[in-house]
């Protein structure tokens, strides 16, 4: 061969490598494709994307940061030695979300976390979340449809289902009239991802109504960081015990439930984060049996706030001091999910035991501390 075209050879496929490096964009055939996770620096959305870059995807992040920090990317970045690219920007502005597109390939999928979350936020400032939620969603399958990207997993809610007339909560319980603005978003996101389908027949989609995270990760480098006042039960509890809360609130204990508290099924973050990867993986892979599946995520097991705070006290020998105050707007009063469906045609389960969930919240808790 020609020293020259040899050499000119070299150049480009030096030039190719570092034209990738610059966007994050894989490089070599044989890796997994680019995923893009909107509030991925988010609570679940970070512990997600830990979860994909140790699976061998890469992942592009985009978020507005108006609940988390920039940070948060180093630290995923720490726990798996991968960095993923992070742009900062509201997926309300779909000219930022159309130019970031256009610059990146091989995104095969979106998992769409994006979305304000607080329900009782929420009912003080509905047209913030409203506009928020919806807008996001819209703005992100407008795109996906113009660029090609045909999977995506949708973050939703246990919420959809108001207050359940039958417990445990299946993919197949009524959808009732929402309890909050937030509920109700989540509600309109499933009904706009349906009416896409029907005009997007190459789309595919698996919606994951949580039930609730709770958790860090166990290296303490990520977990929930609240802006403000906690609105989740657990971030209140352990900044309780870090004396950044002079005592914690328990939202009414007149319900009809075995100690008068509200009843959830809290879920370990990091097995949320790991049924992600396996939705991701069913999409990619073509094992959906329709274009639309939905999957309800929890560990099938009710708990009320007061069996939380005494098992927090348990797993990390401290008190939580608390005092009991009115019922707070838009809160159900028990849900639990019956989890068969995810377990079965999944094939996942949540895992990680309770004491362990607790110890890894306050662990980070005190990190934040540090």
């Amino acid at each position: 061969m020609d020293c020259r075209l040899y050499r000119k050879k070299i150049n480009l496929h030096v030039e190719t490598r570092f034209i990738a490096s610059l966007f994050h964009l894989p490089s070599h055939k044989n890796m997994k494709p680019t995923i893009l996770v909107t509030g991925g620096t988010g609570y679940i959305g970070s512990h997600t994307a830990v979860e994909l870059l140790n699976e061998g995807y890469e992942v592009i992040i985009v978020d507005n940061l108006c609940n988390s920090k920039k940070w948060i990317a180093d630290r995923i970045e720490r726990i798996t030695n991968k960095k993923p690219s992070l742009h900062i920007f509201d997926l309300c502005n779909e000219s930022e979300l159309h130019s970031m597109l256009s610059l990146s390939t091989n995104i095969k999928a979106v998992i769409h976390f994006a979305a304000l979350k607080a329900v009782g936020e929420s009912v003080e400032k509905p047209l913030e979340y409203y506009s928020n939620n919806i807008g996001s969603l819209i703005n992100v399958l407008k795109q996906m449809k113009e660029f090609n990207i045909n999977n995506i997993v949708f973050s939703s809610s246990c919420t959809v289902h108001g207050q359940p007339e039958k417990l445990p909560v299946t993919e197949l319980s009524p959808i009732l009239k929402a309890n909050s603005p937030y509920g109700n978003t989540k509600q309109i996101c499933e009904e706009i991802i349906t009416d896409t389908e029907k005009t997007f027949p190459e789309l595919k989609s698996i919606i994951l109504r949580y039930f609730n995270p709770i958790g860090a990760h166990p290296s303490a480098l990520i977990g929930e960081l609240p802006q403000g006042v906690p609105n989740n039960l657990l971030p209140y509890i352990t900044q309780t015990a870090a004396g950044k809360r002079k005592e914690l609130s328990v939202y009414g204990n007149d319900y009809n439930t075995i100690d008068g508290t509200c009843i959830r099924d809290y879920i370990d973050v990091v097995d949320l984060a790991k049924a992600h990867v396996i939705a991701l993986n069913r999409l990619l892979n073509n094992q959906t049996l329709t274009n639309i599946e939905t999957f309800s995520l929890g560990t099938g097991k009710g708990i009320s706030v007061l069996e939380i705070i005494n098992s927090f006290e348990k797993a990390n020998n401290i008190k939580i001091p608390y005092k009991i105050v009115d019922r707070r707007a838009g809160d159900v009063e028990q849900i639990w999910a019956d989890t068969t469906k995810a377990n079965q045609i999944l094939g996942w389960k949540a895992q990680i035991p309770l004491i362990d969930t607790l110890k890894n919240a306050w662990n980070w808790e005190k990190t934040i501390l540090e």
